[in-house]
């Protein structure tokens, strides 16, 4: 089978269709550039997507990644940056092995293809030359005997005629010889062009043209054969890079069923546990003997007897707020709903509105002075007042429960003997360079390290004393974790709310007037509560500093717990400003501190003390 033999007039089909070989080897060479395009946006996709989900480092997102299931998670974002390298190995295969290949292919195929056409068009061009030459010759000698014949004829006429003379008749006589010689000279040119035009045409269709037909047979089936081969090729890029695909997704299995919810439970436990017992039951309060009610509600109110109804928030002993429950779920039990501060009066006349709408009254059942008796057995725990103002918490944590005390504690220390070890790494080095100097003078000069062997030396030395300054406060911790006694009980289930968020701690704090449960302590109770290690941590609260000065432009009565009453045109200190809740915190003096409404006084702030606060 062959194109030469079988396709032997088909010229002009044949460059049509090696033409649109070309073009398919073309369009494949087109199609393998997009993939490698998908594939390179496609491993690009997944990087970034795997770098989106990467925790910050230094954050408290990294911190939240030490569970197995995020440590999963952060396994199946490193795998996924490998599986997106794997997309990218397969676009730099395709490229280099089918896109460029079959680019300088297909510019080797054209010219060859040009080549040989051209042979052919010559050899189509040559064959035709000898077919014009055939036909002149062949109207040459059909002309020469037309002509012979015409020239017999009228020498025959001219012979039979008797008036013409004998010269014309000779004449007409040689004429008609001459034309037949040219008629036979012309014969013989014609049979000797036709016998070289039939073999050349021989030659033409039988040699040449087969030859050179076989040819583009050759460099089709060489196109055919080469695009079947990088078809092939396209697979394996694909099939190379499956094992370590399947390495991948191995490793995301694997990492999958490494999540132990046991072990995830026992972390959040040693996170966030505090060390505390859960609170004991309340005891019952039989309501039906009035006599033993008023005894109850007289001794647990032993210091308002003395006629104050207002509690001074500035003395040592002035009322803590619960702080180990949320303040929605105690004040449910404490308070009446949450109201906002009375208007200023229509005129400045404190009569003219006496203090409108007063602020929410907190309604003093028995219950609350049970929960009172609670609050004088708990321990002084610190607001985290500092943190809310933008400080730093205590350097000895004091402010967090004994278990979260003794991990933070742990952990300093820790890290602060990582340092230390650092420091004598960088020493023991130095100190061999020295010896190096000393031995070998010509090297360096041996007294050059000596002022940084001793600035490591005093670095060490301050690390040390941390570290005891550490471990002697991890050692006061874990000797005065509380026992398991019903004091710890109720302590445990009560410190989640503040030890959660610094600033509903404060919060609490700051809106007592209308939402918030302060009480005096009764002198009377404080004197059954033994003191313990745990109350001297949390004990001598210094009072917060004055940061700016307002006037009263009413008077007010503060009738409600929390808040104090003010004369107009008094001036007074500034100790919390407004906090959006439309109340501000005022001291009198060392004693008398308390929240007047906003719109009551005018307020101004000291610059530099705005927005400061200092935690002791």
């Amino acid at each position: 089978m062959s194109w030469g033999t079988e396709l032997w007039d088909q010229f002009d089909n044949l460059e049509k269709h090696t033409q649109w070989g070309i073009d398919v080897l073309e369009k494949y060479i087109k199609f393998v550039k997009e993939r490698t395009e998908i594939e390179l946006g496609y491993a690009k996709q997944l990087r970034n997507l795997s770098k989106k989900y990467q925790p910050k480092k230094n954050s408290k997102e990294e911190e939240e990644y030490r569970y197995t299931s995020t440590k999963a998670f952060l396994a199946t974002l490193n795998e996924m940056n490998d599986y997106a390298g794997q997309h990218e190995v397969i676009s730099e295969n395709m490229t280099s092995l089918i896109t460029g290949e079959l680019t300088r292919y297909v510019q080797e195929l054209k010219q060859e293809r040009k080549s040989h056409f051209h042979d052919g068009r010559k050899a189509q061009q040559h064959i035709e030359t000898c077919w014009k030459q055939l036909e002149a010759s062949k109207r040459r000698f059909e002309r020469d005997c037309k002509e012979a014949d015409r020239a017999q004829q009228y020498f025959e006429k001219m012979d039979a005629d008797i008036n013409v003379t004998k010269a014309d008749v000779e004449k007409a006589r040689q004429q008609a010889q001459l034309r037949h010689q040219m008629a036979e000279d012309s014969k013989a040119e014609y049979s000797s062009t036709l016998q070289k035009f039939n073999s050349e045409q021989h030659d033409h269709y039988y040699t040449h043209i087969p030859n050179i037909f076989q040819k583009i047979q050759d460099m089709e089936e060489r196109r055919i054969v080469r695009i079947g081969e990088s078809m092939k090729t396209f697979a394996e890029v694909d099939r190379q890079v499956i094992p370590i695909i399947g390495k991948c997704l191995d490793e995301i299995t694997k990492a999958a069923e490494s999540v132990d919810h046991k072990s995830d439970s026992q972390m959040v436990i040693e996170a966030f546990k505090s060390g505390f017992e859960p609170p004991g039951d309340i005891d019952f309060e039989d309501f039906t003997q009035p006599m033993k009610r008023t005894i109850s509600e007289s001794s647990l109110s032993n210091s308002r007897g003395d006629g104050k109804s207002e509690p001074k928030f500035g003395s040592k002993s002035k009322g803590k707020l619960w702080p180990f429950i949320k303040k929605n779920k105690l004040m449910s039990l404490l308070t009446s709903p949450h109201q906002p501060p009375p208007p200023p009066p229509a005129s400045a006349s404190p009569s003219a509105v006496p203090n409108g709408p007063q602020s929410p009254k907190q309604q003093k059942e028995p219950l609350s002075h049970r929960f009172n008796e609670f609050m004088t057995s708990k321990p002084k725990i610190h607001c985290f007042r500092s943190l809310k103002r933008g400080g730093a918490g205590p350097e000895d944590f004091s402010n967090l429960p004994p278990e979260q005390r003794r991990k933070k504690l742990q952990q300093k220390v820790d890290e602060l003997n990582k340092d230390i070890q650092k420091e004598m790494d960088q020493r023991d080095a130095l100190t061999k360079m020295k010896d190096v100097y000393i031995k070998n003078p010509q090297m360096g000069d041996a007294a050059s390290v000596d002022h940084r062997l001793a600035e490591l030396g005093q670095n060490i030395e301050k690390l040390r004393l941390e570290v005891q300054k550490f471990e002697g406060w991890l050692a006061e911790v874990e000797g005065r974790l509380p026992p398991r006694n019903e004091q710890a009980r109720r302590q445990s289930g009560l410190y989640e709310a503040q030890n959660t968020s610094a600033v509903n701690s404060c919060a609490q704090d700051r809106e007592s007037p209308d939402g918030s449960y302060t009480e005096e302590q009764s002198q009377e109770t404080e004197m059954k509560v033994p003191a313990t290690d745990f109350d001297d941590e949390f004990d001598d609260e210094e009072p917060l500093p004055t940061i700016g000065t307002c006037k009263a432009l009413y008077t007010f009565e503060g009738q409600n717990e929390g808040t104090i009453s003010v004369a107009e045109g008094e001036m007074l200190y500034v100790i919390e400003e407004d906090k959006g809740d439309g109340w501000t915190r005022i001291r009198r003096n060392e004693d008398e501190e308390g929240y007047v409404p906003t719109s009551y006084v005018e307020v101004y702030l000291d610059k530099n003390a705005k927005g400061a606060m200092t935690y002791i």
